[in-house]
């Protein structure tokens, strides 16, 4: 091929330049719709998105209610001195701080009344039975006592 044939003759560059100078006009609206289109496409594939996750979450909580509520219950079964209404929680770390808490309030509980039980104790039964101390007694004491054995 020649330069000749390459290059386009003077009516045909004017038509092409007139050509791109409107494609340049239109372009940037035509991009700019474009643009809006698919962030609209965009948004709206977020928002399902957020509902599906929002839905997903909201049945995790669901999962970890439950999961927690037989937390407790089991963790209750294996110490019956625990009150319940001690125990609380909505997930199962807070079952089990409270659980301990509780745990540890029982016990405390439970010293203070074994401490206020020992010093309340008296020893079972009547105290033993001495023989009197006739040593301590004045002559007059020792005749009348010993008057009123024989009878």
């Amino acid at each position: 091929m020649t330069e000749e044939q390459v290059q386009p003759a003077p009516e045909e560059t004017g038509e092409l330049e007139e050509g791109v100078a409107e494609d340049e006009k239109t372009a940037p609206e035509e991009r700019t719709s474009e643009l809006e289109e698919s962030l609209a496409q965009l948004q709206q594939q977020m928002a399902e998105r957020e509902q599906e996750m929002e839905g997903e979450v909201s049945t995790l909580k669901e999962q970890l209610a439950s999961a927690a509520a037989k937390y407790r219950a089991l963790i209750l079964a294996t110490a019956p001195e625990v009150p319940e209404e001690l125990v609380r929680g909505e997930t199962p770390e807070e079952v089990e701080a409270s659980f301990a808490a509780a745990r540890e309030m029982v016990e405390k509980v439970r010293r203070q009344l074994e401490a206020k039980a020992q010093a309340q104790r008296v020893p079972a039964g009547a105290p033993a039975r001495t023989p009197l101390d006739l040593g301590a007694l004045s002559p007059h004491e020792k005749i009348a006592y010993a008057l009123s054995r024989q009878s």
